[in-house]
């Protein structure tokens, strides 16, 4: 008898000291973001501006690539490969200069994510910290969680914690 007393007062501790889990479902909260949006919208504008300038220029470049060929019929042959030597030059030039924006515009661009990823983070351990969990799991495409009951779910309220942050 003594032992029963003894197991179900040891379930009973046991069964107080669990621990909290909650799961955050990544894609969720990704596309709930309000500042992540922001983010994405203004990178957009910059690419698609990105691209009208280049598209531009290229553009410019073919007139004179054809206003070129239609001149070199009546150069010199020497002056002609010379001056299709120099439109090459600046072909390539032009080009770099190109390559080189884009990858400065994607760099800015991942920084800021990286950024908004680690403020994400940071707030996840805050509210994790606040509320008493044990862990906080990562959900959606590509997290660890495979199932989870939504009384688990602590999604909607990181989205709501961080919109609110980012109003402010």
């Amino acid at each position: 008898m003594k032992k029963i007393v003894l197991a179900v007062v040891f379930f009973g501790v046991i069964s107080c000291q669990q621990e909290k889990i909650g799961f955050v479902d990544n894609v969720k909260l990704m596309d709930g973001y309000k500042e992540k949006l922001d983010i994405e919208a203004k990178f957009k504008n910059k690419s698609e501006a990105f691209t009208k300038k280049r598209d531009s220029i290229s553009q410019a470049f073919q007139m004179e690539a054809q206003d070129f060929q239609s001149r070199a019929q009546k150069l010199a042959q020497a002056k002609a490969q010379e001056e299709y030597s120099l439109l090459q030059q600046r072909s390539q030039f032009i080009g770099q200069q190109l390559q080189q924006e884009e990858q400065q515009l994607q760099m800015q661009g991942q920084t800021e994510m990286d950024s908004l990823v680690s403020k994400i983070k940071r707030e996840i351990k805050s509210y994790g910290k606040t509320n008493g969990y044990s862990f906080i799991l990562s959900g959606g495409d590509g997290g660890s969680v495979l199932y989870g009951t939504e009384t688990h779910n602590v999604t909607d309220e990181i989205v709501k914690i961080l919109n609110d942050n980012y109003k402010k």
